[in-house]
């Protein structure tokens, strides 16, 4: 559900940023930026969630085989 959630934050950035460009509203468009940002920040901390999951996983595997 979060990288759901993380893309759907990014697709928001984007539509304000857009929106921001076309209208002239500098604020909006940084809004929309810092959205997009905060989304791959979740996404990276994701991705080093499911890796650091992933060594835990093997580690006990290898263990059990002992």
């Amino acid at each position: 559900m979060g990288d759901l959630s993380n893309k759907a934050q990014d697709l928001a950035g984007q539509a304000k940023e857009k929106a921001g460009e076309v209208t002239g509203n500098e604020e909006l468009k940084g809004e929309g930026q810092r959205d997009q940002a905060e989304s791959k920040l979740k996404q990276a901390a994701d991705s080093v969630k499911d890796a650091a999951q992933d060594v835990a996983d093997r580690v006990k595997g290898a263990l059990k085989r002992d």
